[in-house]
């Protein structure tokens, strides 16, 4: 493949269970926008097609480091993120959300209400970014319970071992979609305490052949009737799929 530097003829793509980006189709196949776009993708590039490779959160990017996928599912861009791995364009901007119990007993309107409500607890997911912005808007460290997976979290939800699992808004959403019958519901995040942010598949550092193929792709891609078709059906709308500049 040249500059673009592929072992063999799949592009292997590290993603986690968090619906709509990415999860498991009833016949067990990796499914979800971001596999969808990788896939477009590596079409795009020449490749025959995409390897998914299910992960947990903790372990996305050390497995670029360590060789064991090449690119991951779209993650929140962040300064600490980017002095680890490398960034491509942003396909997404999202705001957060909290999973609570269905009717909002505890009445849970954003993360300041969590800090103030002396008794809630908050679940996470080890490392992502709501875990900091919990701790930022004042949620002490004693309440916030972290999980290792998406779905660990939810069920502590829909159990009553926490009050509020924070995640993004269109995750919650995507999963509530695929578990109907799961007795909770969503929060959006005030803007005021956290404004959307953009996602962005990320590469090892030093791979700037296959970060450029992915970039000129994107570019080609994005912005296109076919990729609003394909975001529309996952639940997105324009303002969070950009293009962004």
């Amino acid at each position: 493949m040249g500059a673009i530097d592929i072992s063999g003829h799949l592009l292997r793509v590290g993603f986690l269970i968090e619906p709509p980006f990415g999860f498991r189709a009833a016949d067990g196949a990796a499914a979800g926008c971001d596999i969808e776009t990788a896939a477009r993708v590596a079409r795009d590039l020449g490749l025959a097609g995409i390897a998914p490779i299910e992960a947990t959160f903790e372990e996305l990017l050390p497995g670029l480091a360590e060789s064991r996928w090449d690119m991951t599912v779209a993650l929140f861009v962040t300064p600490e993120r980017m002095r680890i791995a490398d960034f491509c364009r942003p396909i997404w901007a999202l705001g957060d959300g909290l999973l609570v119990a269905q009717g909002n007993p505890r009445r849970i309107v954003g993360y300041g209400s969590l800090a103030a409500d002396a008794d809630a607890r908050l679940a996470a997911i080890h490392g992502q970014v709501q875990h900091h912005t919990a701790l930022n808007h004042g949620v002490p460290v004693e309440r916030i319970v972290l999980f290792d997976s998406y779905e660990a979290a939810a069920a502590a939800v829909a159990e009553g071992r926490v009050d509020a699992y924070a995640s993004v808004a269109m995750a919650h959403r995507g999963h509530l979609a695929l578990h109907p019958s799961l007795p909770c519901m969503v929060v959006d995040v005030p803007p005021a305490e956290r404004p959307p942010l953009r996602g962005a598949f990320a590469v090892a550092k030093g791979r700037d052949g296959l970060r450029a193929g992915i970039d000129a792709a994107l570019l080609r891609f994005l912005g296109t009737p076919e990729h609003a078709a394909l975001m529309t059906r996952f639940g997105f709308s324009p303002p969070e799929i950009g293009p962004f500049a």
